[in-house]
Formats: structure tokens, sequence, C-alpha cells
């Protein structure tokens, strides 16, 4: 039974015609596709490029958002025009790893992006690709455009321990949160963490005017990342 339940398996396996889809794959269509994942890769780069308010912008992982975009839509198209092609990519793809460490969320965003641009344009779905597209390059432009601009800063201040009442006295006029108090003889060393507007640091002179502060040191700081 299991035999003759496999062989009028692989009957009806052959009477599909695997090839017969990739006849729709017309030269015209395939170009029409590629420019189309071209055209959103294009979008999600001037987007990335100019309007990118991360921590660190890379013009390589830029550059990458472009090629996945179309790489990926040339997959699906493959994936739609044949089954066993599909069953062979998928099959290929699982085994790819990545382990490269996004350092900012932000860019995971930016790479799903691309990723569904790609998925659109490769389903023939060239209107959605560009629409969808385009709507979330104006709705990201318009977050980063109207977001109030209020950093974190690390500000570390090395001072004599005979001064903690003056600079003291000057942290109780900003709003910050200690991150570490180091105090080696009668040398201390203070991390704080500040948030500014408008890269205002003006005060950051004032610790300067104690005449027992050796150095002020300011960082920009993200989570684990700092500039």
């Amino acid at each position: 039974m299991a035999f003759n339940g496999l062989i009028s398996d692989s009957s009806v396996l052959s009477g599909f015609d695997f090839t017969a889809d990739l006849a729709n794959l017309t030269v015209s269509r395939i170009i029409v596709t590629i420019l189309t994942a071209a055209l959103c890769g294009a979008i999600v780069y001037l987007t990335y490029r100019f309007f990118y308010r991360g921590i660190v912008y890379s013009e390589n992982f830029n550059i990458l958002l472009v090629l996945t975009t179309i790489v990926t839509s040339f997959i699906i198209m493959t994936i739609s025009a044949n089954i066993v092609l599909s069953l062979g990519m998928v099959g290929a793809l699982s085994i790819v790893r990545f382990r490269a460490a996004v350092k900012d969320p932000l860019d995971i965003g930016f790479l799903f992006w691309g990723i569904a641009a790609g998925l659109t344009a490769g389903a023939q779905l060239y209107w959605v690709a560009i629409i969808g597209t385009v709507c979330i390059a104006v709705i990201y432009i318009l977050l980063t455009i109207f977001k109030k601009e209020r950093r974190s800063y690390l500000l570390i201040v090395r001072y004599i321990a005979s001064e903690e009442v003056n600079v003291n006295g000057l942290l109780g006029n900003i709003k910050y949160k200690l991150k570490n108090k180091t105090q080696t003889g009668d040398r201390i060393e203070l991390t704080i963490e500040v948030k500014i507007k408008n890269n205002d640091v003006s005060y950051v002179s004032r610790f300067n005017e104690i005449e027992g502060v050796e150095s002020v040191t300011m960082l920009e700081y993200s989570g684990e990342y700092m500039n």
C-alpha cells in the first residue's frame, strides 16, 4: 500500500508542468520588477541619507538597503514563477545565517522597509511597492522634523575632593542621573547623564571656572554606544 501510494503521489507530481510558469517571466516583466525595486530602494536610500537621526550613519549599510530591496524582488519573482525552484530556494536560504551586530534598532526598521519593498515589487504589486515606500518615507520625515531634539550626554568631571561642595552646587542647577563616582586619594571622577536641547552645552564652561576642576568631558550617549 505504501509503495502504491508512493507511485500514486509521484504520478500526481509528474502531472504538474513545473516549467509552465517560467514562460511568464518575460524580459519586460523582469526589467519592470527590478526598476520598481530600484526606485523603492533609491527612496529608502535618500531617506536614510538625509533624514537619519540614529547613532552613527553608515554609507555601507545604506547601500546594503538598496541591494537588499533589489535582491529580494527577484528572489520573490523566481519563487512565484516555479514551485520547484521555490522549494529549493527556501531550503538554500534557510542555511544562511547573519551575525552582524546592529548598533541601532532604527536600522532594523530600515532593513525591514527595504525587504518589504522588494517583496511587493517581486510579487508584481508595483503600485503597492511605490506608494507604500513613499508613504513610509513621508511619515518618517515628518517624525524626524517634529520630534523634539533632546539628546543624552555623559558628562565626566574630574576634580579635587576639596571642591565637592562647589561642584555639587553647580550640579544642583541641572537635571542629571548619576552613572559613576570614583575617588582615588583626593581626586574624584564623576560621571553623570544629562539631557540637553538644541546642543546647548554652555554650562560645561562653568565647571572650568571652579579652580579645583581638572577636566570636563562630554560624550554623546545612547544606551551602550557613545560618540
